[in-house]
């Protein structure tokens, strides 16, 4: 199908097509879902040429439209992040399966036999934004799970999902599997992702991965069910017994080493203790790195920090920019976190075991982390291959969403002529 201006026609064959592929895959065996992965991975590899072309188009077409520096290096693709497409479809394929897993069994006195057992969710929606690598860990997980995936990348990486797709299908096919497992939309318009949002005949969950303006469109517009991939608003707390060595490697590389992904550090809290030394040594490394620091009243005289507003605390910037603010003690420093937080990812530099405790105790983000760089925030990095998002609601999946959180349960109840008095 082809663009068109029926679009509630188009995405109703879409549905359709999905959901008839839903109930196809949820008995498809599990080797032939593996093997769709593989060959899609071999596949990608065959036409990495092809796949960078076409990135290449939408990283023009994203210069033009003016994107900053952070967003086209998220749209960008060379051949070390089609080694990672690769890496990640072979490593999702080589999983254990999640389908049929049996979660919990127990007998009953009355004779019956019970098994709580995993099952596919059936088809979802996903609705991303500039990563065209999202193409791929999402069509990957969804199959992996046993689910169709309607997948609705960004305008950004229209040419690059396409290509992505393409290598997916072949997949599909290779291993005796219906095309429309995986489907892409394929149209630009914004009336795609509205309809989607409604088809709750034929999509069972939508996932959006992107921005505020996406998320927040989806939550409040959609009548499907939604797992919600809120902003990275992400916390590094340095407690005042935090190692200096560590402190600076984990801050220098939360914040630089990709700074438009949701699991970049955005905000910098301080204890007064080591503000003048450690926290100040830390900004310099950040401000020596190209960051610019919006630092508070206490830290303002540091060399190369600008004056820190309200708006500042709470923002995802996504770029080479963080916010930096002294606080009294964890507990001030936790306050803020609960305050400005986004639930995502947080974070604390320290050698106090008690300390830790106390920040995993009584934080509540889908990831709290130790003596880390939060750019391990991603289901790659916790052993799932890849990840669909990073939920930040606490309904049915939270954290990274894997393939095991892209299924639901069943209940299998046997009996020997049971009957109930």
């Amino acid at each position: 199908m082809k663009d068109t201006d029926d679009i509630p026609a188009l995405m109703a064959e879409i549905g359709r097509r999905a959901k008839s592929a839903s109930e196809q895959l949820a008995f498809a065996p599990a080797e032939s879902r593996a093997l769709a992965l593989t060959a899609a991975a071999e596949a990608v590899d065959a036409r990495r040429a092809g796949i960078i072309a076409a990135n290449a188009r939408d990283m023009a077409c994203g210069r033009d439209k003016g994107l900053s520096a952070a967003m086209l290096d998220r749209l960008m693709l060379d051949d070390a992040r089609i080694d990672g497409i690769i890496a990640g479809l072979t490593a999702i394929a080589a999983q254990p399966d999640p389908v049929g897993e049996v979660i919990r069994e127990w007998e009953m006195p009355s004779g019956l036999r019970i098994r709580r057992v995993r099952t596919p969710l059936g088809v979802i929606g996903v609705i991303y934004e500039s990563r065209p690598n999202v193409t791929a860990d999402a069509g990957a997980l969804c199959l992996k799970a046993g689910n169709a995936v309607i997948l609705r990348g960004g305008s950004e990486s229209f040419h690059s999902s396409r290509a992505i797709h393409e290598c997916l299908v072949e997949g599909l096919r290779t291993a005796g599997l219906p095309d429309d497992a995986i489907q892409r939309v394929p149209t630009r318009e914004r009336a795609a992702v509205q309809e989607m949002l409604t088809m709750t005949d034929t999509i069972d969950v939508i996932v959006p991965r992107g921005g505020k303006g996406l998320v927040g469109l989806v939550q409040r517009e959609a009548r499907v069910p939604v797992f919600a991939h809120l902003e990275g608003i992400v916390h590094i707390y340095i407690d005042k017994a935090a190692d200096p060595a560590k402190t600076l490697a984990v801050v220098l590389n939360a914040k630089t080493r990709r700074p438009g992904i949701c699991g970049a550090a955005e905000c910098l809290l301080i204890h007064r203790d080591v503000a003048e030394t450690l926290g100040a040594e830390a900004i310099g490394a950040l401000v020596e790195a190209g960051v610019t620091v919006h630092a508070d009243r206490a830290l303002q005289h540091l060399p190369g920090t600008v004056p820190a507003t309200e708006a500042d605390w709470g923002r995802e910037y996504l770029d080479m920019e963080i916010a930096a603010r002294v606080v009294a003690d964890q507990d001030e420093a936790m306050a803020h976190i609960r305050r400005y937080g986004s639930n995502h990812t947080d974070a604390i530099l320290t050698e106090d075991d008690a300390a830790a405790a106390r920040f995993f105790e009584r934080l509540d983000s889908a990831i709290l982390m130790r003596n880390a760089s939060t750019q391990f925030a991603d289901g790659g990095e916790f052993g799932m291959g890849a990840e669909i998002g990073i939920a930040t609601g606490k309904m049915h999946a939270r954290g990274p969403v894997g393939a095991e959180q892209l299924t639901s349960f069943k209940y299998l109840v046997e009996g020997a002529g049971s009957i109930r008095p």
